[in-house]
């Protein structure tokens, strides 16, 4: 029997449907937005699955088995809360929530009811050009890495100084998009961060509607003694952009917009090689299948549960150094 999908919130939602519909073992039976409009187009794209405003039509209803979480930010804790106490496992966009309290509930939750499965949109994952200096990595070719640095170039400041992110009671440019950084960095490494650092300012949306920093940048000191910097960059005038620095003993790799750079030597008539792996290279559903498969056969998904936690307790630490201008140790919310 296929697993019943429901998805709450059509705007990346809709990558969401594209990606269950590509495994042959579910079924998307079920749409949710509270927009009329979307709602409406919904019904005409979609015909055959049910549409409806309010999201716990889906998050209550016994036939669903998975729930795809796409809505605001604000609204993740809640829906997700519901969905474990419906027996439901979850696909959840990031960031998993707003406050490190609703996380570790979350965590106790899922401990509960230790069958069900949960896991993030996390896509940098997924993207060849990353996935090819993760197994360089793994090889050994890049020797020791000492230094990381990661990039969050938004460049898309109308969706702050006009759009939902600016409009509620707390948005954080870091959970937003710093997250997937974030993740890159622990992925790449398998290390823990134990230490941060941080400082932000609102410059680019001073005397709009959005009241929290745009840009965020972090100093990370890992358990292994190497070090690393996030920053988040809300509204800087460049296409959006991940940006990405690995300097190893070996090899420095540098991420581009028209192709990586893989530096082999510190001599400046030595050009470096370029790398045409595809970035991003990836689709917003590109990890459901996946996801699916782990429901399906028992087994961890790609971004476990405990990914999601660990990406989000540096998040919360980063958040913490910001507004105490002091150095932040990491606490992690553990599950499993």
């Amino acid at each position: 029997m296929k697993l019943k999908i429901g998805i709450i919130g059509l705007g990346v939602g809709e990558a969401h449907i594209k990606g269950y519909q590509s495994h042959p073992d579910c079924e998307v039976v079920a749409l949710c937005d509270f927009s009329d409009e979307k709602c409406s187009i919904a019904k005409k794209r979609y015909r055959g699955m049910t549409v409806t405003k309010n999201a716990d039509d889906i998050l209550r209803d016994p036939v669903i088995d998975v729930v795809s979480i796409a809505s605001y930010d604000n609204y993740h804790y809640e829906q997700i809360v519901k969905a474990i106490n419906n027996r439901k496992h979850i696909f959840i966009e990031k960031p998993l929530c707003l406050y490190e309290k609703e996380a570790k509930h979350i965590s106790v939750l899922l401990k509960k009811y230790s069958g069900l499965k949960m896991s993030s949109n996390l896509i940098l994952r997924k993207c060849p050009r990353f996935r090819w200096l993760k197994e360089k990595i793994k090889r050994g070719g890049m020797g020791k890495i000492f230094h990381l640095e990661g990039d969050y170039n938004f460049g898309r400041l109308a969706k702050l100084t006009q759009g939902w992110r600016g409009a509620i009671k707390f948005y954080s440019m870091v959970y937003g998009g710093g997250v997937h950084l974030v993740d890159l960095l622990l992925w790449l490494t398998q290390d823990r961060v134990v230490e941060v650092a941080a400082y932000g300012n609102n410059i680019t949306t001073k005397g709009t509607q959005f009241h929290y920093n745009d840009s965020v940048t972090a100093i990370l000191k890992f358990k292994s003694g190497m070090t690393g910097k996030i920053s988040v960059h809300g509204g800087c005038v460049r296409p959006h952009f991940h940006g990405l620095s690995v300097y190893g003993t070996k090899a420095t790799f540098v991420n581009d917009l028209t192709y990586g750079l893989l530096y082999t030597s510190a001599d400046s008539k030595l050009k470096a090689k370029k790398l045409y792996e595809s970035y991003p290279g990836v689709e917003k559903g590109d990890l459901i299948y996946n996801f699916v498969d782990s429901i399906v056969n028992n087994a961890q998904p790609e971004i476990s549960a405990k990914d999601v936690f660990a990406s989000m307790s540096v998040c919360f630490a980063i958040e913490k150094a910001v507004s105490s201008n002091c150095r932040v140790k990491v606490q992690y919310i553990n599950q499993g």
